[in-house]
């Protein structure tokens, strides 16, 4: 088994679904142009993407567990390349709109896959270090997106963006065909157990109606029955899944493993508490500091930046310490750059916004790879893809928990008027509320993390 090339694909893949997810964002105005539409259909072409990979990556992981990673790792990967190269050619909103679903479909059954496959090829004593390295490409597709698919969409189109995730796909395709061996994943489970189609249909529902929920809390007035419909949904999939000879997700990995519950708690509490700086820093940087977008934008880099250069070192630090106490310290380390941002006023100087930025990168770093650790820790290795792609949910769920903090507090405070329309003190008081609703919610993750402690 060549587990270097293995842990090259799980990196390149990383990479290349969180690339696609951002890549697109400084292409809006110009797809707004080409198709001739307004900015609510437009925006879903990523809205769609983050809907849709969140809705699909436990079903999918499920599947892999049952039938073979590597069978489904593959077909994520040529379908994703395959509607990658469609998108490019879309003629209308409608089929890109269809061919981006389609693309985050395939993204979710890698989501599910890259990261199980690639901890079950590497000895317990090293898993830290490969998560490491894969959570890295991660960041790093994360921040490159923005700025990759920028200067695509500014020298060439939108088009281009398609045709290098497509180039890169194909190397990725290749990559895994002669470097994964079938063998990777002897330890499945049963691939003639019984399909749960019910807790897998009320599970999808449940998770788009929530997510669409909660992104449009203040954008309609039924943004609230909407949330708690997604919420009835979810509580009759927990309820079908109890009663269930074959269930898609046992309940009893949550109920009877605490470990389990609370990394996935603290996952969820630490993307939701800071997802939104990026877009918080990005609107004071441009409003109060008068940079260009583009100057704000290489000026928030820093964050993702810190976090792509240090999970890799975390990641093999979580192979000597325990996992929980490096997330703890990781979600502390966040406490304290979310109070640094709590403190920016009209006048702060961009020193001390960087090393905002710093701080939390180093937060985050600290947590991500180690807390992936330890969920993984939890689970044996024919659960690890279920365990993955609820982790990954997970860090969905968060991210637009920490939007929906933004607009609430926005709409209680400026009512219809966008941040980037605000006063320099209208601004600064709206994000000192922000800021201080995320403290709160990381410090609740630092409680529940350290209670890992019991359990270990």
């Amino acid at each position: 088994m060549n587990k270097k090339m293995i842990l090259c694909v799980a990196m390149l893949t990383s990479f290349l679904t969180t690339f696609m997810g951002s890549a697109l964002n400084l292409s809006i105005p110009n797809l707004e142009a080409d198709f001739q539409v307004g900015a609510t259909l437009i925006g879903w072409v990523v809205t769609a993407y983050t809907l849709t990979v969140a809705a699909f990556s436990v079903p999918f992981g499920k599947l892999a567990d049952a039938i073979g990673r590597r069978r489904i790792l593959l077909t994520g990967i040529t379908c994703f390349t395959v509607f990658s190269l469609g998108c490019a050619f879309a003629v209308n909103i409608w089929m890109l709109l269809g061919l981006r679903v389609m693309q985050a479909i395939s993204s979710s059954m890698i989501f599910a896959t890259n990261n199980p496959i690639l901890i079950s090829a590497y000895p317990p004593d090293q898993r830290g270090k490969v998560l490491g390295l894969s959570t890295a490409a991660v960041y790093v597709g994360l921040s490159a997106g923005p700025v990759i698919g920028g200067f695509l969409n500014h020298h060439f189109d939108w088009h281009s963006i398609f045709l290098l995730t497509t180039a890169v796909g194909i190397v990725a395709l290749v990559l895994s065909v002669k470097g994964i061996p079938a063998g990777v994943d002897e330890e499945v489970g049963d691939s003639g157990a019984k399909a749960d189609l019910a807790g897998n249909l009320l599970y999808i529902a449940a998770i788009v109606i929530i997510l669409y929920g909660l992104t449009n809390l203040t954008t309609m007035s039924y943004g609230w029955t909407i949330l708690l419909a997604g919420l009835g949904v979810g509580a009759a999939f927990v309820m079908v899944e109890q009663k269930t000879e074959n269930p898609m997700i046992r309940i009893s990995m949550f109920t009877e493993d605490k470990a389990f519950a609370f990394s996935n708690i603290a996952a969820l509490l630490n993307y939701g508490a800071t997802f939104a700086i990026s877009y918080l820093m990005s609107i004071y940087l441009q409003v109060v500091m008068g940079y260009t977008s583009q100057a704000a934008g290489l000026i928030l880099i820093t964050q993702p930046a810190v976090q792509a250069l240090l999970s890799p070192m975390m990641g093999r630090l979580s192979d000597r310490i325990l996992p929980y106490k490096l997330a703890t310290a990781g979600m502390g380390f966040c406490v304290a750059g979310l109070t640094l941002f709590f403190l920016v006023e009209a006048d702060t100087s961009l020193t001390y916004i960087l090393a905002a930025l710093v701080l939390s990168g180093f937060g985050f770093a600290l947590f991500s790879s180690p807390n992936t650790n330890a969920v993984m820790s939890c689970v044996e290795k024919k659960d690890y893809s279920i365990a993955n792609s609820i982790l990954s949910t997970m860090r969905t769920f968060g991210q637009s928990s920490s939007m929906a903090v933004v607009t609430i507090v926005v709409g209680m405070t400026m009512g219809n008027r966008a941040l980037s329309d605000a006063g320099t003190a209208d601004l600064v008081h709206t994000m000192h509320i922000i800021f201080g609703i995320f403290i709160v919610l990381c410090l609740i993750g630092v409680v529940l993390s350290m209670q890992r402690r019991k359990i270990s």
